[in-house]
């Protein structure tokens, strides 16, 4: 099994990068559109992938971190959900995002996703509520350091980093770090006040 490759970005086609490793193999590997706009070819690159063996094809799919590369194979688990479906949903969503549209139950969250009706949105919801609980706690998301700011805010006042985190997924994502901070101290000494 291919789980990471380090390489040399050479070519990019539509959504399929061609990635030159040291020893002078080149990986076909089809890479999330949420990366294409920070990457060119010429540069180095390094991502974790997932192999699909089929009788007629072998296919890459390529990730940014392990967070998406998790996320990748847990959705896999759900029945109806195919490598391709999987990937275009890593492609066009945060990984946080899902957690919050999972947690929330939130079945219109999916329609942003081209090609994923409402009875695989809603399949994904009702196998992935338990399983994110499980395996993919707050603890273990991944948060930009903005995000590990406000945390640490919150924790500096006495909340533990499950409920700092929890309070962190309320507050808008496009208010000033400041704004955020004072944001999440007012959910947390209020949790009834709608931000």
């Amino acid at each position: 099994m291919i789980g990471k490759i380090k390489g040399k970005l050479s070519e990019i086609e539509e959504n399929i990068g061609l990635i030159e490793t040291a020893g002078g193999t080149f990986y076909e590997v089809f890479l999330p559109s949420s990366l294409l706009p920070a990457i060119s070819p010429g540069e180095s690159i390094e991502i974790y992938t997932y192999l699909q063996v089929r009788d007629d094809a072998q296919i890459l799919f390529g990730f940014q971190n392990k967070n998406e590369h998790n996320i990748f194979k847990l959705l896999l688990s759900v029945p109806g959900v195919g490598p391709k479906t999987a990937f275009a949903i890593i492609s066009h969503i945060k990984v946080d995002e899902l957690f919050q549209a999972v947690k929330n139950n939130d079945v219109d969250f999916f329609s942003k996703i081209p090609g994923l009706g409402k009875k695989t949105a809603m399949k994904i919801l009702l196998e992935l509520s338990g399983k994110l609980d499980q395996e993919f706690k707050l603890e273990k998301m991944y948060l930009t350091d903005e995000e590990k700011t406000v945390v640490e805010a919150l924790i500096s006042l006495g909340f533990r980093s499950s409920e700092a985190k929890q309070i962190l997924f309320q507050i808008p994502k496009d208010l000033s770090l400041e704004e955020k901070i004072k944001t999440g101290i007012k959910l947390a000494t209020n949790p009834q006040k709608k931000v």
